[in-house]
């Protein structure tokens, strides 16, 4: 595992304008840093096609390094459909969610809505609500396609943060936002852009695995797919960042001398024992021109601007 040689001038502020306006399991604002560490330091386009709560997304369009546009996308369409909706239409929106409650009978009526039977805005408003009152803000599936997490009975919960959802507006206009898998990056992608992957991480154990916040997972097989698909952009000149588990299997996936990983500590939230979260090793494995900066033995110190 290689070591980068480059250096931050300065403290990293991330508490720059808009913020993510959902909690997504795997969520990477507490990684700002390291992940702002490793980009490129300059770039054209940018995509995120496991976009979740869009903390890199949004940090980035908060320092201004966006100007050449942006694509993101998810497999899960409730959370497009958000996105989408707070881009579009998040005056109304708001004024939806203005109307809920946090009451037990209230939310396990919402959760039992078949969103398909909904507009794009009240599906937004149903997908924004869950997410802040059901226990443990974890966004949960089952094989059906229903969400099937349990009341949070949280005393104030926010789920409706009026200034968060206009700041994400504003942020989300002009890019693109679309429901789709993975796979479909390879004919976005082109020379000089910038592709952060992060998909549902490989576990560390057999019992570890989080893959059930969409219908499918994620098994080893995707794992695979998603490893030579990063090769392949890198081949052709992306510059390309993935976030990943310390497991075994994405060594494997990974390793050789074409590839640049670094391991950084992060914390876990997301789990029933509060005695199994804390700090744990994640990895961030870069491809194609992005591998050379990185490794650059005396790279040219930068100020990211807050």
């Amino acid at each position: 595992m290689r070591k980068s040689g480059r250096r931050l001038a300065g403290a990293v502020s991330t508490d720059i304008g808009p913020r993510p306006f959902v909690k997504w399991a795997g969520g990477k604002r507490q990684l700002l840093p390291a992940l702002l560490r490793c980009l490129p330091q300059s770039f054209r386009r940018y995509h995120e096609p496991f976009v979740g709560g869009g903390a890199l997304f949004f940090a980035l369009r908060g320092q201004g390094r966006l100007s050449h546009g942006a694509r993101l996308a998810d497999i899960n369409p409730e959370l497009v459909n958000a996105y989408q909706v707070v881009r579009d239409r998040v005056e109304t929106l708001i004024v939806v969610l203005g109307t809920f409650r946090n009451e037990e009978d209230f939310y396990y009526e919402i959760r039992a809505q078949q969103p398909e039977t909904l507009d794009p805005v009240q599906r937004a408003a149903r997908l924004l609500y869950l997410n802040r009152t059901c226990f443990n803000g974890l966004f949960r599936e089952n094989r059906a396609g229903h969400f099937n997490v349990p009341y949070g009975r949280y005393p104030n919960p926010r789920f409706l943060r009026e200034n968060d959802l206009r700041a994400a507006s504003r942020a989300l206009r002009g890019v693109t936002i679309e429901q789709g898998s993975f796979a479909e990056l390879e004919q976005h992608a082109q020379p000089d852009d910038l592709v952060y992957f992060d998909p549902p991480y490989a576990p560390l154990s057999r019992t570890a695995s989080f893959t059930s916040y969409s219908r499918g997972g994620f098994d080893e097989a995707a794992q695979r797919q998603l490893g030579a698909l990063v090769r392949r952009l890198g081949a052709r000149g992306v510059h390309v960042l993935v976030s990943n588990s310390s497991a075994s299997l994405i060594y494997d996936i990974y390793g050789g001398d074409d590839l640049h990983i670094e391991q950084i500590m992060a914390s876990r939230a997301i789990n029933s024992r509060a005695d199994r979260r804390g700090k744990v090793p994640e990895l961030l494995i870069a491809a194609g021109p992005l591998v050379d900066e990185l490794r650059a033995p005396a790279a040219t110190p930068f100020t990211l601007v807050a």
